[in-house]
């Protein structure tokens, strides 16, 4: 069985005016954790001090597939590596609304993240599903209870406004995302590691870290006046690190 790919996003801070106990307003700040707006995906955010004042954790998240529910358990031990106090799962899934037979696999699905991860001590606290994250999109719960409602705006979300302040950029779709980071040259970067994996490890003297952090300052000035950064300056980073 294949284990599905885990995206994991966790902000540093937890800024004034977001409220997790709120749907529309935790849907909202998906984007701001993962660095992407997500589509077709299972979410599951972890959350620790319990109760008012609760506060986000960590975003995990995975692409919704035939055949998720029958492989909830990595998931489930991803979430339970940080020991958090528990966790709400959000199924995005564009059609959730419309089909009456999604409303059967969105269950499925909540029940098998449930039972994966109370083996790993976690509660899992409440499943929501959304047509869209974005403003306007409209939620519901898993379950059939009743509450329903409409998306904050993902732009307009506390951590949006603080992913910005840190420095972070956020993408429109994961795809977006992935060709920035998409390797380019294969050559190179093959040549690349087996320089770096011939080298032996050691471990660094302050002087040596200080010498690391300020090329890697130098290398990512050049980058953003798009000067490519040398082999031996990549070596010797990846050697620093």
């Amino acid at each position: 069985m294949t284990v599905p790919t885990v995206t994991v996003g966790r902000m540093t801070t937890q800024p004034r005016g977001l409220d997790i106990g709120r749907p529309a307003s935790l849907i909202a700040a998906l984007p701001a954790v993962l660095g992407f707006v997500p589509e077709h995906s299972l979410a599951v955010v972890t959350v620790d001090n319990a109760g008012p004042g609760a506060e986000l954790g960590a975003v995990m998240r995975v692409d919704l597939s035939a055949g998720l529910a029958e492989n909830t358990d990595h998931l489930a031990e991803v979430v339970g590596a940080g020991g958090p106090e528990g966790a709400i799962a959000v199924i995005i899934d564009e059609f959730g609304s419309e089909c009456e037979a999604c409303g059967t696999d969105h269950l499925e699905l909540a029940d098998a993240l449930a039972r994966s991860l109370a083996e790993e001590g976690v509660d899992l606290f409440a499943v929501l599903v959304v047509d869209r994250v974005a403003a306007g999109g409209r939620w519901f719960c898993a379950d059939g209870c009743g509450a329903n409602g409409v998306v904050d705006d993902p732009e307009a979300s506390p951590l949006a406004a603080a992913a910005v302040l840190d420095g972070r950029r956020l993408y429109r779709r994961r795809a977006d995302l992935q060709e920035i980071i998409a390797v380019t040259d294969s050559d190179r970067s093959e040549r690349l590691a087996q320089t770096i994996a011939g080298h032996a490890r050691f471990e660094p003297t302050a002087a040596q870290v200080r010498e690391t952090a300020h090329l890697a300052m130098v290398v990512a000035a050049r980058l953003a006046d798009g000067t490519e950064p040398a082999d031996a300056e990549l070596v010797r980073l990846a050697r620093g690190l």
